[in-house]
């Protein structure tokens, strides 16, 4: 009983020494889950939903950190950050913003277990927002430049024999002062534009694997024959055998912990194989039925590495309905869909670009199915695997922005050198096919999109509930719109691409070249200004009904919507349901789908349905539900 006494003594005291080096600074609004905030633990969850193994290691939690100048090549450590929450944010427990001109460090040291000996040690980064230089043991083994697509490093060379391994990360990030994607983050704020995100922002995490293993794998489904086709990528010895296997799995069916039942197996030649799935079940909102999947290598009759996953069996495709006009419609399945949800932005007031926890990740999506939606269109962001997970689990439609590059908002320009304005002041048509221009984006800028945009769609298109890639936004830092399209084909033939959402509407090398949607946007009330029928017309954007709710703001100056802002839940439903009638005419009429703006407020937005802080939901959810469902089942056969 004593030796048991003394050690809950000693953790009460760590959790003590913890409490001590970090708290919430600032002084915003926060959401219910910032006090959950565990800083000797924060987001323990396994990280990667699609390729688990049992053994690993959580690195987040409190590092040392310290701002330099850019060329610095050392730091001294000038106090405590939480990772994974972003520097800038509250929760980091620094809330310090960051220029091209400074770098932002990171150490801690870690240990490998003994258990690892014999075992290739990777060292894997959610994200990382910019340009991150990765040292073990005060080597470089590699560098990353992305804010949005995880990345890992084989750090075993770097590794000592025993003893504490000393880790350290450099990162640099211009924001919209440079040409790498940025989506909302501004160093002026007002209006739609956001506290900028610098450093790490996801889980960073450590994994044994065998020289032997699994690198990656990627299923497409046939519901039309009843096939899974399989491209692994695993790292073999002579005479290795690589092998797949269906598990079942079902609705509420865990990434984590897989159905043990295997449907069928086979084995994996020249990186491919098949399998035959009998008595198929499809996955849909209504229906979100998920397999399981087991990717491995056998030597010998004996596994040498394993990784559990899941798939779904889905088609998302295009048909013409009944009508005399015979419109273009999104069939899910091969049935037509109206495709109905909120412009999901992704921001927290007390973390920016990460959920406090992982019950607030999940939080949005739960309210967004409840509210009777079928559909989300994440907005020029990446989220963490786990919430595309969520979206395939709970069953939500995802249209998947790339975040923008630029844009032509005049106002943010005094921020920005000379050269990065020249590069994005193109001209925006927003109702027209004619008038846009691109922007005129040096080479470099290019070749950094299209690698990062290779990177994020290599990287989710594993996660079935994504049935449409979105690579530009109302012109903002739109280029090359063709070039950009068949990349986006190449890289995945299997989902629509959406090429630019209420952005420059390039045709010139027709329907291939364009896309399959062309996308609106429309403020505030619902309207389909242009159309073409060689493609799927969609309402990419509308809404924007303002409610400030008193105690729940991020800033008392900033109360922006679209209109002028209503005064209660009441007006605000009353507006929505005007809107939604609207809808329902435009629906007849060949529109196929619609974004409502949106999930939450956002920093000086306050035209969410949910407040920024989620403490309060404006709107009346049985009411809004029925009247959303309505929507969906309005669209003809």
């Amino acid at each position: 009983m004593k030796r048991i006494t003394a050690t809950l003594c000693m953790a009460a005291l760590a959790v003590a020494s913890y409490a001590q080096q970090w708290a919430p600074v600032g002084e915003n609004i926060r959401s219910p889950w910032a006090d959950q905030v565990d800083p000797a633990n924060p987001l323990p969850e396994y990280p990667r939903p699609q390729m688990v193994r049992a053994d690993w290691q959580n690195l987040n939690g409190l590092w040392n950190y310290a701002v330099t100048e850019a060329a610095a090549e050392s730091f001294t450590a000038e106090g405590k950050i939480l990772v994974p929450f972003a520097i800038e944010s509250s929760l980091s427990g620094v809330c310090k913003r960051i220029t091209k001109e400074n770098a932002v460090w990171y150490e801690r040291q870690f240990t490998v277990p003994k258990k690892w000996k014999g075992k290739n040690v990777l060292l894997h980064f959610g994200a990382v927002d910019w340009h991150a230089e990765v040292f073990v043991n005060g080597v470089l083994v590699g560098e990353h430049k992305g804010g949005f697509d995880p990345f890992s490093f084989d750090v075993t060379p770097y590794l000592k024999k025993s003893g504490k391994q000393t880790l350290q990360v450099k990162v640099q990030d211009s924001t919209d002062n440079g040409f790498q994607p940025r989506g909302k983050q501004c160093l002026i704020n007002r209006s739609i534009w956001y506290t900028p995100v610098s450093g790490i922002w996801q889980t960073v995490w450590l994994e044994p694997v065998a020289p032997a293993h699994v690198n990656n794998y990627y299923v497409v489904s046939d519901i039309d024959n009843g096939t899974l086709d399989f491209e692994v990528d695993a790292q073999t010895a002579d005479g290795d055998l690589v092998k797949v296997a269906l598990l079942e799995g079902g609705v509420g069916y865990s990434a984590e912990k897989p159905s043990q039942v295997v449907l069928s197996e086979a084995v994996v030649e020249n990186g491919k194989a098949q399998i035959k799935v009998s008595d198929v079940k499809t996955w849909s909102p209504d229906s979100p039925y998920l397999y399981g999947v087991r990717v491995w290598i056998e030597r010998d009759g004996k596994t040498v590495d394993s990784v559990d996953g899941y798939t779904a069996m889905r088609k998302i495709s295009i048909v013409k309905d009944k009508t005399p006009n015979t419109y273009k419609r999104m069939a899910l399945n091969n049935e037509p869909l109206f495709q109905f949800g909120p412009l999901d932005q992704g921001w927290w007031p007390d973390g920016l670009y990460t959920a406090p926890t992982d019950e607030a990740l999940l939080f949005d999506i739960i309210k967004t199915k409840e509210m009777g939606f079928n559909m989300i269109r994440k907005h020029i962001k990446l989220e963490p695997a786990r919430w595309y997970y969520y979206c395939d689990l709970y069953g939500l439609l995802v249209w998947q922005d790339m975040p923008c590059i630029g844009d032509h908002n005049k106002k943010q320009m005094p921020a920005r050198d000379p050269e990065v304005v020249a590069a994005v002041l193109n001209k925006w048509s927003s109702d027209s096919f004619f008038g846009g221009t691109d922007c005129v984006i040096p080479q470099e800028w290019k070749d950094n999109y299209y690698r990062e945009w290779t990177n994020i769609i290599n990287a989710f298109k594993n996660f079935q509930c994504i049935v449409v890639w979105v690579p530009f936004n109302e012109a903002w830092g739109q280029f090359d719109t063709p070039a950009a399209v068949k990349l986006t084909r190449e890289l995945d033939p299997t989902r629509l691409v959406n090429a630019a959402s209420g952005g420059n509407y390039d045709q010139s090398a027709g329907v291939e070249g364009f896309g399959d949607i062309l996308d609106v946007h429309h403020y505030p009330c619902p309207a389909m200004n242009i159309f073409e029928r060689k493609f799927v017309n969609v309402l990419g954007e509308y809404g924007g009904i303002g409610l400030p709710v008193e105690g729940h703001t991020w800033e008392i100056a900033r109360k922006w919507g679209y209109g002028k802002n209503k005064n209660n839940s009441e007006e605000v439903m009353t507006q929505y349901e005007e809107y939604l009638d609207m809808l329902k005419v435009f629906v007849q009429t060949g529109c196929a789908a619609a974004v409502y703006t949106q999930t939450t407020d956002v920093e000086g937005e306050v035209n969410g349905l949910i407040t920024y802080d989620r403490k309060v939901i404006k709107v009346d959810m049985p009411r809004i539900a029925a009247g959303n469902k309505a929507v969906i089942e309005s669209m003809p056969e």
